[in-house]
């Protein structure tokens, strides 16, 4: 039904990217950057096109802005891919999304291999259809001894569907007798999350205008700094990652204290 759309292949991940890093600090890079890539239908309904063209620009789109990140010494990105609450979308996009993922996984693999990249996922597998569930524990096991920049992909997706995974999975333990209730602090919370051994975010980024975090790691994002534009996403570029970047370096993190002078 797709077929017309995937005429091309899609391209490999960008050997080189150009960016201007003149003024930025290389010593305050952030480490962890959530981005919530919003605006592909918006973008392709710009053109004249169907929506499911835009969310395979946005795939391209997400590779080049991995590789600038990885130039620029960022450690991890962690991207919202399809939200628990984009299942209310038409049954032919939701296909064309799970289909996208599904190649986009199957076709980068071996560029995100030999780039160093290791890709992992956060979100629910239920409802997700088997072939994308393949894909994506193969990534992993491809990816898994990678020590380069990580690609967190948020797949079906929503912070308070994570929440209430971690409260469910902490009270079975308790019920078990594993752990005692008085033992339950931050750190053990953060331990039964989906982003378990990643570190918070420190700068949110949020494409198309929107303001709004729409249900995206409402645990990790407390302190998080947060850089927004009216630039739909698959016209985000390398340039707007490093001013984005720029903006976090004038940011001052307080973390709900005081900057002591």
């Amino acid at each position: 039904m797709f077929k017309g759309l995937f005429q091309k292949p899609v391209h490999s991940m960008p050997s080189e990217v150009t960016m201007d890093t003149g003024g930025l600090d290389m010593t305050n890079i952030p480490q962890h950057i959530a981005i919530i890539m919003d605006g592909n239908g918006r973008w392709a309904k710009a053109q004249g096109k169907v929506r499911t063209f835009g969310h395979k620009a946005g795939a391209e789109t997400l590779k080049t802005i991995v590789r600038a990140a990885d130039s620029l010494g960022i450690k991890a990105i962690t991207a919202y891919a399809f939200s628990t609450e984009n299942w209310k979308r038409p049954v032919t996009e939701v296909h064309f999304i799970m289909e996208l993922l599904s190649r986009y996984l199957t076709s980068e693999i071996q560029e995100f291999k030999e780039n160093n990249v290791k890709v992992r996922f956060m979100g629910s597998r239920e409802g997700l259809p088997a072939i994308v569930n393949e894909k994506m524990d193969h990534a992993i096991e491809e990816t898994k001894n990678d020590t380069g920049i990580i690609l967190n992909l948020a797949i079906n997706y929503g912070g308070q569907a994570e929440i209430l995974h971690a409260v469910r999975s902490i009270a079975a333990q308790a019920a078990k007798g594993e752990l005692n209730p008085e033992d339950i602090d931050a750190a053990l919370f953060e331990d039964n999350l989906y982003s378990k051994g990643l570190p918070a975010p420190d700068l949110l980024i949020r494409t198309g205008g929107d303001m709004r975090v729409s249900n995206f790691l409402l645990w990790q994002i407390a302190y998080s700094e947060i850089w927004t534009t009216s630039v739909f996403w698959p016209d985000f570029t390398p340039d707007m990652l490093v001013e984005a970047i720029k903006v976090f370096q004038k940011r001052e993190r307080r973390y709900g204290g005081l900057i002591q002078k």
